[in-house]
């Protein structure tokens, strides 16, 4: 039924776009759940009226059948009756009563639960795995999840940069082929066509990141992008930092996720686009802070422990270090994305030359341990949580985190 309302909505497109007066909708859409304010305000952003059709109907594409009939009433709503009566029409299965007052229309975002606390009390939240985070079925409202069912599910584009040209000043990063190997078996057992490319340079990054975002991603429901690199502080305005090619010249991370966004990819519109940075985020070296007993657990650095920022001094012969940090994101960002860094802002990242960096070997373990259960949200966490207890040489310490602006949960294909 969800793929019939998505075929009347292609099929109409052209007349939408020429007679649809959005502005009119945007209340209601709204108001119903259709839509959140941020996508709203994109939609608004597209520029004239057409545009703003055309952006509309482009998404109300990805929202499933409750949104089309939702669409409707909301159509009959403001006057614009042969609209409506040309889509349903076509859909005579759909029963459109607009909601009364005793109705309950269910939100978008799914609400957070807090623990209570005294005042005086300081608020402890567990790092245990969520038990209450449903698994998708085929009944679960597509307003909640991700479609995730495509085979394949879609393109994985790593860039696995090693080895660094003399004149770049950079250090030749040993252990990053170990990350990307457990990455690309990982992601092809998650139901991935996985590309692999090697030492590029700053032009060889764009030409294939440009490759990507011109491929027809139509019959599939997701894209991952992840860097292994160097990488530095730049100016920014949505995603910090910036990885290095292999001839010293970076690209800005919120570059990187230009490409796939809903404006120069329309076929990952509506669609998860994650992003993994193996990179430092500055050179700054956290040293952790004193905690209880039952926090502390046991070093598992060594001497082989290296970082991925720019070189600079230090008593360490055995350290060295390659990305820098970046300032606060100020402008909005594109829905539909997700942007994983192995480390915080201005700080080093951690890797092992014998086993690979901390962030990537936790991460691909929790994806194998935890797909069949969780959402990746969710493993997102416990990978922050496991690597935040790791340190190098019992003394350094390293806090990964994410730009998170999906709009529904994300659960990978795995077998329980």
């Amino acid at each position: 039924m969800e793929d019939t309302h998505k075929k009347i909505l292609q099929r109409n497109r052209t007349n939408l776009v020429r007679d649809l007066d959005p502005s009119d909708l945007y209340d209601g859409l709204l108001e119903k759940g259709v839509f959140t304010q941020d996508m709203i305000d994109e939609i608004k952003s597209a520029g004239t009226r057409r545009d703003q059709a055309r952006k509309l109907v482009q998404d109300l594409e990805t929202r499933g059948s409750r949104a089309f009939a939702l669409f409707l009433v909301c159509l009959e709503g403001t006057g614009q009756h042969s609209l409506s009566e040309r889509l349903r029409s076509e859909a005579p299965a759909v029963r459109l009563q607009p909601a009364t007052p005793s109705q309950v229309v269910l939100p978008v975002v799914l609400p957070v639960v807090l623990p209570v606390h005294r005042k005086d009390e300081v608020p402890i939240y567990p790092m245990q795995r969520p038990s209450t985070t449903p698994s998708p079925s085929p009944e679960s409202d597509s307003i909640y999840f991700y479609k995730m069912d495509a085979s394949p599910c879609g393109h994985c584009l790593i860039i696995n940069n090693v080895e660094f040209e003399p004149e770049s000043e950079l250090s030749n990063r040993k252990g990053s082929n170990i990350d990307c190997d457990k990455l690309e078996r990982r992601f092809k057992a998650l139901n991935f066509i996985v590309e692999v490319k090697t030492n590029l340079k700053q032009r060889q990054i764009k030409h294939v990141l440009s490759a990507l975002c011109k491929k027809d991603h139509s019959q599939h429901d997701c894209c991952v992008v992840i860097m292994l690199s160097h990488g530095t502080e730049v100016s920014h305005n949505r995603f910090p930092g910036a990885v290095y090619g292999v001839d010293g010249q970076h690209v800005p991370v919120q570059h990187i996720t230009n490409y796939l966004n809903g404006q120069h990819c329309p076929s990952l519109q509506g669609k998860p686009k994650l992003f993994f940075i193996q990179a430092c985020g500055g050179g700054e070296r956290d040293t952790g802070f004193e905690v209880s007993p039952d926090e502390a657990e046991p070093c598992i650095g060594g001497v082989d422990d290296q970082t991925d920022a720019i070189p600079t001094s230090s008593s360490s012969d055995s350290l060295s270090m390659s990305d820098e940090p970046d300032a606060r994101a100020t402008l909005p960002t594109p829905s539909d994305i997700l942007v994983s860094y192995s480390t915080f802002p201005g700080y080093v990242s951690w890797r092992d030359t014998q086993s690979g960096s901390w962030y990537v070997e936790t991460l691909e373990r929790i994806l194998e341990e935890n797909a069949a259960t969780d959402d990746l949200v969710t493993m997102l966490m416990m990978v922050n949580h496991e690597v935040s207890q790791n340190s190098a040489k019992g003394l350094y310490k390293q806090m990964p985190g994410s730009f998170n602006f999906l709009r529904k949960l994300l659960h990978f294909q795995a077998q329980a």
